[in-house]
Order: C-alpha cells, then sequence, then structure tokens
C-alpha cells in the first residue's frame, strides 16, 4: 500500500525521501495447531516485531528512499501456510511487491525515476544431521543443529546473516557450506523474481 506521507520522525528531522516499512502476521490457519492472532494479546509477540525490523531493513537496502519521494511503501506479508522459512519467504515476496508498488507509481507520473536500484532475497539453511541444506521445512528446522537466514542483494552483497547453533556450534567450513547453498537458492528466487515481473 502507498501512503502520501511519511513518518512524523521523519518530518521532525526533516529527512529526505520516503519510508518502507513493513508488517509481518502468521495468519491463525497457517500453522498445523490455530495460532491466536497478536491483537487478542493487546500486542504483537517479540518475534513478529524482529521479523518485521528485518523485512523492512532488507527493502530499505535495496530502495532509494529520495527516488521513492516523501511517501510510505507499506508491505503486508500474511503467511498463508507455515512450513519453515516464513520470514525469508516474507523477504522475497515482498521486494516483488515493492517493485508493482514502484511501477504503479512510475505509471502514473508520481515518480520519474524507478527507486528500485536491485532486488532482494532470502533462504533458510542449516545443518541437520550433519548434512547441510538449504529451505528448511518446519521439522528440519525444528531438528536442525544449526540454523541461519541470509539476505542477499541481486549484486551479490549481505543484507543480513542471521545464524546460530542450537546446542551445538559449527566451523568455518560448515558456515562456508551453509553460505555457498545460500547463493545458489538466492540466485534462483532472484531469477523467479524477474520472471514474475516480466512484461
Amino acid at each position: 500500500m502507498i501512503e502520501e506521507s511519511v513518518p512524523r520522525w521523519m518530518k521532525d528531522q526533516q529527512v529526505k525521501g520516503g519510508w518502507v516499512t513493513a508488517e509481518y502476521s502468521m495468519l491463525p490457519y497457517s500453522t498445523a495447531q490455530r495460532k491466536a492472532r497478536d491483537i487478542t494479546k493487546g500486542r504483537l509477540d517479540g518475534r513478529s516485531t524482529e521479523i518485521q525490523r528485518l523485512i523492512g531493513r532488507s527493502l530499505r537496502a535495496a530502495i532509494d528512499l529520495e527516488k521513492l519521494g516523501a511517501r510510505t511503501l507499506w508491505i503486508d506479508c500474511d503467511v498463508l501456510s507455515a512450513d519453515g522459512g516464513t520470514r525469508t519467504a516474507s523477504i522475497t515476496g515482498a521486494s516483488v511487491a515493492a517493485a508493482l508498488a514502484c511501477r504503479t507509481l512510475m505509471t502514473a507520473g508520481l515518480i520519474k525515476q524507478n527507486p528500485i536500484r536491485q532486488f532482494v532475497a532470502a533462504v533458510s539453511v542449516g545443518v541437520v544431521g550433519g548434512i547441510p541444506l538449504l529451505d528448511l521445512n518446519y521439522i528440519e528446522d525444528r531438528d536442525a543443529a544449526v540454523d541461519m537466514n541470509v539476505v542477499m542483494t541481486e549484486h551479490g552483497h549481505f543484507v543480513e546473516v542471521q545464524g546460530s547453533g542450537e546446542e551445538t556450534t559449527f566451523s568455518g567450513p560448515e558456515l562456508e557450506s551453509m553460505l555457498l547453498l545460500a547463493r545458489k537458492g538466492i540466485a534462483d528466487l532472484l531469477a523467479a523474481q524477474r520472471a514474475s515481473l516480466a512484461d
């Protein structure tokens, strides 16, 4: 959604350009057991807050905010079916949504140049049973000795790498093998993004 205004802090600090932000939510039927909506608790849970911030950071790394103009681009990421990798899927889909929104702004003549500097995509990788895996599903993620999320731009730069050993450690070579898998997966996703946006 495109809102023709920017957050108050940008106005107060006279920051030029626009803003890109995200909201993330797992819908009640997205998991095997019903997940209560955050609104029933009266607040956003810590996990959702962290993921929203990650999505926003990832998109802002790929978008020229000055070219966007004094407007806010809201990306709503509602998880319909959760089977692992919901934050990485949200980032990858949000990049396409942002490109579509910017295309709409250009078609309407509201901006002259495309603010999208590059696409961004993300994948999960991990080590399960001693084997590095790409795009972990729920069971693999649950059983992983190492779990990592990797966000990269199409120019091959890292936006964020979140990795941790689950009751274990991981070696330099294991890290390299996971990053190699992540690069391959992200390259495939970037190609799919471009194909989905082709006229």
